[in-house]
């Protein structure tokens, strides 16, 4: 079977969950079937790119020229299999012109993250009617959690549930795993013998990571808190993090910001001797950071937002803080209470972080879920 397999992102242009997952997917898929990735930008080992043929104003006119060309490059496959809306419009096209089945894979819904029309401007309405059309046109779609899977039939009801499978996402527990080393810790100025809080991901009103912020005031004294966070949505949240990390500096030490994507080892570490991983999303399919620190066995504060309470098991791998936006003060202070519970309890940790590592290895390995990803093409194409 000839796939050919659409994203954004492709390594080493990976900053987000969605092309953490093409990567991985893509590296076991290629021992089943046979596998052509198409992404954004330069050709490149593994991918072929694909780059828009003008400058435009509107930057979703671009992810639609882009997904003219994926398109264009997808005669004589047999089916194609699109993530996120900026490859779900040229699985679409695909579909349409080749009369092959188009997959799709769910990472987050437009609909459901409105905060991104402060980025889009009137290139949100674009990226949700973009979003809309190829999911009510797919013939299969994978929601990467049993929670997605509930969001996209509840926000696209056209879709008909049968068309829609759960496939979680899953980690390499090989390459995230418990690591002895300490120099990207020294590195970056945090004391390696002081507990530290760790966070990864975007500076985005989905990641919540303001709201961590505003709850480490409240965070014991004498814990660190690191917050590898870059690539703000915009430039007014660029500066609304700026100045709630300068006013957390002003109140308490240790407080380092890491505002550059770090290389994949480095970040292992990091998580390696985090006392506590913090993920405060609001709004998260699944969180496959969550899988990465559990997989290098440190304990998780986590929203009970979406799919994470699929991946974090509340009192076993690490603990949950329910997420009501109409109260953020609460969802503070419960992330503060909650990190404090752990660090104040190194046993405890030791041992949720230990249970979190036993839960990622036995349940969201990659093989498994490329075989049931191929199962979904096999029955898609006997169904179309």
């Amino acid at each position: 079977m000839r796939v050919g397999l659409l994203t954004r992102e492709y390594p080493p242009e990976v900053y987000g969950g969605a092309g953490v997952h093409v990567e991985f997917l893509a590296r076991e898929l290629r021992s089943l079937v046979d596998l052509g990735v198409h992404c954004w930008g330069p050709d490149r080992e593994g991918a072929h790119g694909h780059a828009g043929s003008r400058e435009y104003r509107q930057p979703a006119f671009t992810t639609m020229d882009i997904a003219v060309s994926m398109a264009d490059a997808l005669a004589g496959h047999d089916l194609v299999h699109s993530h996120t809306w900026y490859a779900n419009l040229a699985g679409h096209l695909a579909k349409l012109t080749y009369g092959i089945p188009h997959v799709l894979t769910a990472h987050s819904l437009e609909p459901l993250r409105p905060w991104k029309a402060e980025q889009l401007g009137g290139g949100y309405q674009v990226s949700s009617w973009i979003e809309r059309t190829a999911y009510e046109s797919a013939d299969a779609i994978i929601a990467v959690s049993a929670g997605m899977c509930r969001d996209v039939l509840a926000t696209y009801p056209a879709v008909p549930p049968e068309r829609v499978h759960v496939v979680h996402n899953g980690i390499d527990t090989k390459l995230y795993q418990p690591v002895p080393a300490t120099g990207a810790l020294r590195a970056h100025g945090i004391d390696p013998d002081r507990p530290y809080v760790l966070f990864v991901g975007r500076i985005t009103r989905q990641k919540g990571v303001p709201h961590l912020v505003r709850a480490a005031s409240a965070f014991a004294p004498g814990v660190q808190v690191v917050l590898c966070a870059g690539g703000a949505d915009t430039p007014e949240l660029d500066a609304e993090f700026r100045g709630l990390v300068d006013g957390l500096r002003a109140r308490r030490d240790g407080v380092f910001w890491i505002p550059e994507m770090l290389p994949r080892d480095q970040v292992v570490e990091l998580l390696t001797h985090a006392a506590v991983f913090a993920c405060p999303s609001v709004y998260e399919p699944l969180g496959i950071v969550n899988l990465e620190a559990m997989a290098c066995g440190t304990a998780v504060v986590a929203s009970d937002v979406g799919g994470i309470p699929e991946v974090v098991e509340d009192g076993v791998t690490g603990l949950l803080v329910h997420y009501d936006e109409s109260d953020p003060e609460a969802f503070e202070a419960g992330l503060a209470a909650r990190v404090n519970e752990i660090v104040g309890d190194r046993e405890r940790a030791t041992a949720m972080g230990s249970a979190g590592r036993s839960r990622a290895v036995e349940e969201f390995g990659w093989a498994a879920i490329a075989a049931r990803t191929v199962r979904i093409y096999e029955a898609t194409r006997r169904s179309s």
